[in-house]
């Protein structure tokens, strides 16, 4: 059930990124006079289509990995000479450039759109107030203190963990200057302190963007009190209730959900004598953990309970209201910053400072789809708006067989007065498609990687 959830999830998001793309491209087409033949979602036959009354025909095709919409191009049959100013090619450059600039650009509108949606709707999010500084750390030498709250990065506000996370993938692979703004709790006094970055995280394959700046955010300490017993399980036939209070194991003071985690996976079928509060009274049960395999393939211990997860402070939460007019502002600088984001992250993994494994393929997005909708409409609008941007800056990369490599030429053509000659872009278009095909099958083995 899962399954068909995740690829009933992903098609329906590649759906709407390529209808959306595609009818950039189909709108401006029309409007600049060019007779569009098809419009497809998918490749290959199609599952289904139609015509409407200006004979363009709408298809919905059986490889759900793409689109395209056909104009009437001499270069790709003959071409009646009633129609012949109706073919795309026969169009001026500029009217060919806005066509093949309009699917991107349609990508942008839609994440606009999903953001003003979701700021309309109000954003919610805890302060990012510093839990823990590392001796030695970057953190430290910027003069960073536990109790503090991060309110900017680089000039940038980061009221909530999200936005200060955001601030700090920027950052990735920089050396340079680091600025932070920051004030302690119950003061309006804010402190700016600078810390110096080196190639920071340079090359991590999974990089630890707080760890990387020896510093934790605060979250409230989590008591080892059980919230969930799993039926049948070792903690279940030991005799443990849902709100028992873990004291103590084997004498051994238990004061954090971590340490007793710790204790137990360290100790696969071994007895342990636990002593735990229930209704204001103390005992004592037998519990031996079962032996499982994690996924290293090492051989711990697991009892079957969950934690109760304490709730964070009210006083951390931040809550943002926005007006119609106030959000779609907003819509347009978020897109801007992830526009801005993506092409800077792909530049870094060009210069080696951002690790390639980071590159997502189809099943990384099938995944993330999936997950993001079970997480909730607002989480899934916006990966739709991030898969959107990701979508349009992609499109624009100046490789033949992409809109941008189609508008490298139209540039050139409208530069020098003539278009590029036939076969510089046949040879071109062979390179781009290799190229493009060459990220694909590195990507899907990424995919498969990270699988295993």
């Amino acid at each position: 059930m899962d399954m068909l959830y995740t690829i009933g999830i992903t098609l329906i998001t590649l759906a709407v990124l390529v209808a959306v793309h595609e009818f950039g491209h189909f709108w401006v087409a029309r409007r600049c006079g060019v007779k569009v033949l098809r419009f497809s979602i998918g490749f290959g036959k199609p599952l289904f289509r139609w015509t409407d009354a200006l004979g363009t025909e709408y298809a919905v095709a059986a490889i759900p990995l793409g689109g395209y919409v056909k104009m009437l191009d001499e270069r790709e049959g003959t071409v009646a000479d009633e129609e012949l100013s109706l073919a795309f090619n026969r169009k001026p450059v500029l009217s060919r450039i806005a066509v093949v600039v309009a699917g991107p650009l349609a990508n942008f509108i839609l994440a606009i759109v999903a953001y003003w949606a979701l700021f309309l709707a109000g954003e919610r999010g805890y302060a990012p107030v510093i839990g823990a500084v590392e001796a030695g750390s970057i953190a430290e030498m910027a003069g960073l203190e536990a109790g503090q709250e991060i309110l900017a990065v680089d000039g940038r506000d980061t009221p909530t963990w999200q936005a200060l996370s955001f601030q700090l993938l920027e950052r990735i692979g920089d050396s340079g200057t680091i600025s932070f703004s920051v004030r302690y709790p119950q003061s309006d006094v804010v402190y700016e302190s600078q810390g110096q970055l080196q190639e920071w995280l340079a090359g991590e394959e999974t990089p630890d963007l707080y760890a990387g700046l020896g510093l934790s955010l605060y979250t409230p300490p989590v008591v080892p009190r059980i919230d969930e017993v799993v039926p049948d399980s070792p903690a279940a036939k030991a005799g443990f209730l849902s709100g028992d209070l873990i004291l103590a194991t084997d004498d051994l003071p238990v004061a954090l959900w971590e340490e007793w985690v710790d204790y137990v996976r360290a100790r696969p079928g071994q007895m342990l004598q636990v002593r735990l509060e229930r209704d204001g009274q103390t005992l004592e049960l037998a519990l031996e953990p079962e032996a499982v395999e994690d996924d290293d393939g090492q051989v711990i211990g697991r009892v079957g309970v969950a934690v109760a997860v304490p709730q964070m402070p009210d006083s951390q939460l931040r809550e943002f209201r926005r007006g119609p007019l106030e959000a779609l502002v907003a819509g347009v600088q978020r897109t801007g910053d992830m526009v801005g984001f993506t092409v800077k992250s792909m530049i870094k993994m060009v210069q080696g400072l951002i690790s390639p494994k980071n590159l997502s393929g189809p099943i990384t997005i099938a995944k993330v789809a999936s997950t993001s909708a079970k997480s909730g409409l607002e989480s899934y609008i916006g990966f739709l708006a991030l898969l959107s941007v990701s979508l349009g800056v992609l499109n624009l990369l100046p490789i033949p067989v992409l809109d941008g490599g189609h508008l490298l030429y139209y540039s050139i053509e409208l530069v020098v007065g003539r278009p590029v000659p036939e076969r510089v872009q046949m040879v071109g278009y062979q390179i781009g498609l290799m190229l493009v095909i060459s990220l694909m099958v590195f990507a899907l083995y990424n995919d498969f990687s990270r699988l295993g």
